[in-house]
């Protein structure tokens, strides 16, 4: 049922699909055009209708016709095809059968990179079974190709298996997703379903539905650069001033020191000489009154320190991500229903908690289309640790089937 699925996935995380925050273009990078024409003949392939790509969003569409004379509601599932700022280059990925759940992994020849459960302790939930890990240099991309795979190999059991009674059910393969703005363009007229997933979450069960709100913050600090000798009460440092700025947030309201529904700073990028400085931050919170409180913050404080100066020497730019998607589905929990209850079904706990993060179900969510998140496999994700275990994805691929056949009932 599933000897698909990992040469599948084989083959899309050794396609280089880097998404490029600098790029204007949709999707941001070519490499995510080519693959999502790869994948628009896999779905004629697999025998899909409706195939097509949409030059505007960069989504390759499909849909799954029903097999049931009932009228139910129509259901998509959607992942990601680009992956994350790490080294996504020769991705060469490397199978170790029947994990013992407490050895150490050697990642690359030389022995500099590992996994080893004393660092990585999820490694002893997976005694027994099948991962898949990078060889130490790249990441491995299971976020998200280990989702697009999933949703491959359920719809080839779903037609392999007529049988099994379904509506109607869309798929949907997009870009972009680890810049943030994958679901900008995203057509929900054109996917017209009744809710849809997303294959994105992480270990086996995750089933979330409540993620930050989020901004993005970018700080100029224009100082003024004079010869050190001759400095005094003419230089103001603009490195000094962006600490300046840094230093009037909380401390302790980083990622590093915060977790559940804790809101945060992070200070992502810090760059500049004295003449000036950048700095650029992100800002979340699952409360969106406190939520907005940071964002305020943030303001005050470029006011408070232009105010020394009588001039503007600290400029903030900010804008939202997006938002807390639990606002819209709690108004209708069906699909977070249907896929807890499709979990029990298959024996697989559901972990229904708060996301320290976003998905593109987030801006789908508000875009009018309920898109809670289901678990896909990844662990570590985006960097040389980044692991997967095969069951988990066999799981995942189960858990869409399982989704489809108690939708029609």
């Amino acid at each position: 049922m599933y000897e698909n699925l990992l040469p599948r996935f084989l083959r899309y995380v050794k396609t280089q699909t880097r998404s490029n925050p600098e790029s204007t273009t949709t999707p941001s990078t070519q490499t995510q055009v080519d693959f999502a024409h790869s994948l628009q003949q896999e779905l004629e392939d697999l025998g899909l209708e409706d195939i097509h790509y949409d030059s505007n969003s960069g989504y390759v569409v499909a849909t799954l016709p029903r097999n049931t004379t009932k009228e139910v509601p129509s259901i998509g599932f959607i992942a990601h095809m680009d992956t994350a700022d790490f080294n996504a280059e020769n991705v060469q990925p490397q199978i170790f059968e029947n994990y013992d759940g407490h050895s150490e992994i050697q990642l690359d020849k030389q022995g500099m990179y590992t996994l080893n459960p004393s660092e990585f302790p999820n490694l002893k939930n997976y005694q027994g079974e099948t991962l898949i890990t990078t060889d130490g240099s790249t990441l491995l991309g299971a976020d998200d190709k280990a989702g697009i795979a999933e949703i491959m190999t359920a719809m080839e059991i779903l037609l392999n298996q007529p049988e099994i009674l379904h509506g109607d059910i869309k798929v949907a393969f997009g870009p972009d997703e680890e810049i943030g703005v994958g679901a900008d363009k995203f057509d929900v007229a054109d996917f017209n379903v009744d809710f849809a997933y997303t294959m994105d979450g992480g270990p086996l069960g995750e089933l979330e539905y409540e993620t930050f709100n989020a901004a993005q913050a970018e700080i100029h600090i224009q100082g003024k650069n004079v010869h050190p000798g001759t400095a005094k009460d003419i230089m103001i440092n603009a490195l000094q001033l962006a600490i300046d700025f840094h230093n009037q947030l909380p401390a302790d309201e980083v990622p590093e020191k915060t977790e559940g529904t804790q809101g945060f700073y992070h200070l992502m990028d810090f760059n500049g000489n004295p003449e000036e400085a950048q700095l650029t931050y992100i800002i979340r919170d699952h409360d969106h009154e406190k939520f907005e409180q940071r964002k305020e913050q943030m303001m005050q404080i470029q006011n408070k320190l232009n105010e020394q100066f009588q001039q503007q020497r600290v400029f903030v730019n900010m804008y939202d991500q997006y938002y807390n998607m639990k606002e819209v589905i709690a108004k209708d929990m069906t699909s977070v229903e249907l896929a807890k209850n499709a979990m029990l079904d298959l024996a697989i706990a559901p972990i229904i908690a708060p996301v320290r993060g976003g998905t593109d179900g987030s801006k789908i969510s508000y875009m009018g289309l309920p898109t809670p998140n289901i678990f896909a496999g990844a662990e570590n994700m985006h960097g040389r640790f980044e692991y997967v275990s095969l069951q988990t994805m066999e799981k995942a691929a189960a858990l869409i089937v399982k989704i489809a056949e108690l939708n029609a009932k």
